[in-house]
């Protein structure tokens, strides 16, 4: 698998901060250069005779040998974050890697499918399987905040005892251009972390798509009669929640004449120009025409819990006489009836 950074930064991009320059030797180093590495060492002070000292112990540095990174040796990126999106889950990170804790067995079970589909949509080879374990080969990343080719090996389980339900990646082998090397801790966590966040937006992107399809399938059997809003004026109501409604509610128009020309889905406006079919059309749904003239026209929808109130105004606000929205609910009704017999 052959992963490029900023495709994988789609996934991540609420997490990878643009705050480095492009390119790795940039986003590993401090002020522009290297320059600090040349500082002459420190040389004690001498205190002329005749002086009295006048310093204080406030700021000094305490002696010892200390071990860490200088130079280009330095990673100065924003650490990565687990990407919450598995509702109910628990990110857990230590040295060797990510456990994510989950409520309910069907997640966890969920979980494990998604990183199956992902490792064979991704060509990704596996040394070794079980029912609870996954050792992949060799993944490379050619990212480009990376001075060369990277690549990782995982070990992925999942485990079920006494009602804790967890799955873990840890990255077991590390390389660099080629060269196996020992992993420092710090690309152990970012690259467990990587490979954790492409598992939970695959399957984040699999939820949003069954969402999408059972709201087509609530779409289906969705009443649509005249009644009134609070105010007691009259409006179409869709016996449908509004996030069901609104997804569905362009194709239903665009069946009807009306092409949708803008969407404000906070404010519940569908804006729209509206052109009315011949009368073979009119004939063969069934219905009389809808009573509105060939121009623009602004729907105003309403959230009403499990129902959705639909209003029609004229661009300058003015709303239509209730003839016009009594001639459209039932062609409405008509035209969602047909699209499931389709």
């Amino acid at each position: 698998m052959n992963y490029k950074y900023k495709l994988v930064a789609a996934a991540v991009a609420v997490v990878t901060l643009a705050g480095c320059s492009d390119g790795a030797e940039r986003r590993r180093q401090a002020n522009q250069d290297f320059n600090y590495l040349n500082t002459q060492p420190l040389e004690s002070w001498t205190l002329p005779s005749d002086a009295q000292s006048g310093q204080v112990s406030d700021y000094d540095i305490p002696a010892g040998e200390y071990q860490g990174a200088i130079g280009s040796g330095v990673d100065i990126r924003p650490p990565q974050q687990v990407l919450a999106l598995i509702p109910g889950a628990r990110a857990l990170r230590d040295d060797d890697g990510v456990t994510l804790v989950m409520v309910k067995q069907e997640d966890l079970t969920e979980v494990w499918s998604v990183t199956r589909k992902l490792i064979a949509e991704q060509n990704i080879a596996l040394r070794s399987q079980s029912a609870d374990v996954l050792e992949t080969d060799w993944i490379s990343w050619n990212n480009e905040d990376e001075d060369t080719e990277i690549g990782s090996r995982y070990r992925i389980e999942k485990s079920a005892n006494g009602g804790r339900y967890s799955y873990r990646i840890m990255l077991v082998d590390w390389r660099e251009g080629g060269v196996e090397q020992t992993v420092s801790v710090e690309n152990k966590e970012r690259y467990s972390i990587l490979m954790t966040n492409l598992v939970t937006s695959r399957y984040d992107e699999q939820e949003r798509e069954l969402a999408r399809l059972r709201a087509q399938e609530l779409i289906k059997q969705i009443p649509i009669s005249m009644g009134q809003d609070r105010s007691g004026l009259p409006v179409i109501i869709a016996r449908a929640p509004y996030n069901v409604f609104w997804e569905r509610l362009p194709e239903v128009l665009g069946q009807l004449g009306f092409t949708v020309e803008g969407r404000n889905r906070s404010q519940g406006v569908v804006e729209v120009q509206f052109k009315s079919p011949d009368d073979e059309f009119w004939a063969d749904l069934g219905t009389q025409p809808i009573e509105l003239e060939n121009r623009a026209y602004n729907l105003q929808l309403g959230d009403l819990g499990n129902r959705t109130s639909i209003n029609i105004t004229d661009t300058d606000g003015k709303p239509v006489t209730e003839q016009a929205l009594n001639s459209l609910a039932p062609v409405m009704a008509a035209a969602i009836e047909r699209a499931n017999q389709g």
